[in-house]
């Protein structure tokens, strides 16, 4: 963070302390996708309890995905007019009534509309409350601010699928429960934003920004391709999982286990953060090439220990998925945010989120047609396919990125 940022920062009256407007930001940023990560492992109860189908969970899904993508291009630099709290409230407000609608699901259009509204939060917070926490995040170390955006979403999710699959399994009334602490939870945190100072001030052109446009910084094309499609490979497979989650664990695993279908859609991000401060110590570019390279090899182990229905090895190369994709995006990222200006970072984070969510939206929505007739194993195959090009093209475009764009080594790491 800039001399500058933290005189705004400053200068806008902030009533916590210091260090609090950080772990405020990541803490909400977590927990609109914890949100978005709660009703997978419900799933089995809308099937059981009111009739849905896997179809109906694609298309729920695919929604979430098309409303996250729509809201990041139409007021992904929003908060660079509005400032980021009022934004940022309104993320956690869009999450927090998705997930109040959890409770009263019946029929798949209420589905629908929770993860639509979940979807918009998803695709809001990135832009708001992902520059919130870097224009807040301390000096050290360098890779923090690159560690929260990047894998906050990826950390977020499995725990709130883990924590309802917790809830589904132990207690009595399972939907009401976790609508409730959901909603108190966003309440609480709508609460400490309002206490963080502004970092960025009001101006005009809030109606302008809403023009559907990318924001690419001078130089940075090819690194923002890279980050995107090491996104893409990792975001589509994590969508496969939020749709097919409990029926793969049913089908190929032998358990209808509301907790077992929560870890093996958790299981590719829960690890993500580790690949951190592992990336930390790597420049971006070789970053990028190890992390994408273990993450194909760690796919093809996923494939082949599901087709043997093999629980302990799947998880295993599951996880280490996640491991890769921490190391591939905490390294991109790094290359791409270092040394934006302020105004530059709630356009570009949209941008790259814009490319998250439309590599995981548009195969949910073709996922959401064949579900009826192909076996969802076979559906995971299409999805890997498209993982393993995404892969490709980003070790292909990290590679081609000028060395200016790359960010300077961690502390402690070798130039």
């Amino acid at each position: 963070m800039t001399a500058q940022d933290t005189t705004r920062i400053a200068s806008r009256r902030p009533t916590l302390p210091e260090r609090a407007p950080f772990i405020v930001a990541t803490a909400s940023f977590a927990l609109v996708f914890a949100s978005a990560g709660a009703p997978i492992p419900m799933y089995h109860l809308y099937r059981e309890d009111n009739g849905l189908t896997d179809g109906d969970f694609a298309f729920a899904s695919a929604g979430y995905f098309v409303a996250a993508v729509t809201s990041l291009l139409l007021l992904g630099r929003l908060s660079n007019h509005l400032g980021r709290r009022p934004v940022a409230i309104a993320a956690l407000a869009s999450a927090g009534i998705g997930a109040g609608t959890l409770a009263f699901i019946d029929q798949p259009s209420l589905l629908i509309v929770a993860r639509v509204l979940q979807g918009l939060a998803a695709g809001i917070a990135p832009s708001a409350i992902g520059a919130f926490a870097i224009d807040t995040a301390p000096e050290r170390p360098r890779w923090l601010p690159a560690l929260v955006t990047g894998s906050t979403p990826m950390l977020g999710i499995p725990l709130g699928a883990i924590s309802a699959g917790l809830v589904v399994d132990l207690l009595p009334h399972p939907r009401a429960i976790v609508s409730i602490t959901l909603v108190a939870l966003t309440l609480l945190m709508i609460v400490l934003v309002l206490l963080c100072g502004e970092t960025m001030p009001r101006s005009r052109g809030a109606v302008a920004s809403l023009a559907p446009r990318l924001h690419v910084p001078a130089g940075r094309g090819r690194v923002l391709l890279a980050t995107g499609t090491a996104a893409i490979a990792t975001w589509s497979l994590g969508a496969f999982f939020q749709a097919f989650a409990p029926t793969v664990a049913s089908e190929y695993l032998g358990t209808d286990d509301a907790l077992i279908a929560a870890c093996v859609f958790s299981a590719m991000m829960i690890l993500n953060p580790v690949g951190g401060p592992l990336a930390g110590k790597l420049s971006p570019r070789v970053g990028v090439r190890l992390g994408m390279g273990i993450y194909m090899v760690a796919l093809t182990g996923i494939i082949l220990t599901l087709d043997a229905g093999a629980i302990i090895p799947f998880m295993t190369a599951t996880l280490v998925v996640g491991i890769a994709q921490g190391i591939a995006s905490t390294s991109a990222m790094r290359a791409l945010v270092t040394g934006l200006e302020q105004h530059e970072r709630a356009g570009l984070l949209a941008s790259v989120y814009l490319m998250s969510y439309s590599g995981a939206a548009l195969p949910g929505l073709i996922s959401g047609r064949v579900a009826g007739d192909l076996a969802s194993g076979q559906i995971l195959l299409g999805y890997s396919a498209l993982g393993v090009l995404s892969a490709i093209v980003a070790m292909v475009a990290i590679g081609g990125a000028r060395r200016t764009a790359e960010a300077r080594p961690a502390e402690g790491s070798t130039p």
